[in-house]
């Protein structure tokens, strides 16, 4: 096999399981519970999923994929809901935190092996999600600080952290079966 047409593969190959991957996120995103202005969500445990089996790079731009095709009107995000509103909303700030926030895990997913440091960058990933979402909620709906968080963040933490717990436990799994399919 030629290098060109091993590169075409490699590439088709990482284009499916970019946009397949995306699927999973635009499949999970609108499934929420409203418990408040911000609704939970298992969006973030497809973010996760994105960051640990595809990387910083490809998994950021599955999560981008998800954003592009919810600000189009796909009914991609919480309450299968999509479009302009929904970015612009009370919970845009999180949509937009879940780019940083795959950048953040895939980066540490890229560079470290240990679970517990790659855990380290989810949970880190998870408060740049906190503070973008919280700071724009804090703006859109004139709330102080502590309001925010008592709304935004408090409630979600225990959530929070078990979708990290099956992100990571998931993503292992998954991208063991990937790699022993030769993908």
């Amino acid at each position: 096999m030629s290098r060109e047409t091993e590169m075409k593969k490699i590439s088709t190959k990482t284009i499916t399981i970019t946009a397949m991957m995306a699927a999973v996120l635009c499949i999970m995103g609108p499934f929420s519970i409203p418990i408040g202005p911000v609704p939970l969500s298992l969006a973030l445990i497809g973010v996760y999923l994105c960051a640990y089996i595809l990387g910083a790079k490809r998994g950021t731009l599955a999560v981008f994929i998800y954003v592009l095709l919810g600000a189009v009107g796909l009914p991609v995000f919480t309450g299968f809901a999509g479009g302009a509103a929904k970015l612009f909303g009370p919970t845009g700030g999180y949509i937009a935190g879940y780019l940083l926030t795959a950048l953040i895990c895939g980066f540490f997913v890229d560079h470290f092996e240990a679970w517990y440091i790659r855990l380290v960058g989810m949970i880190i990933g998870l408060a740049a999600c906190y503070a973008l979402g919280t700071g724009w909620f804090m703006v859109l709906m004139h709330v102080s600080f502590a309001e925010a968080l008592a709304t935004c963040v408090l409630p979600f933490i225990v959530f929070d952290m078990i979708k990290i717990a099956l992100g990571m436990a998931l993503g292992t799994a998954i991208k063991k079966a990937l790699t022993a399919a030769g993908m």
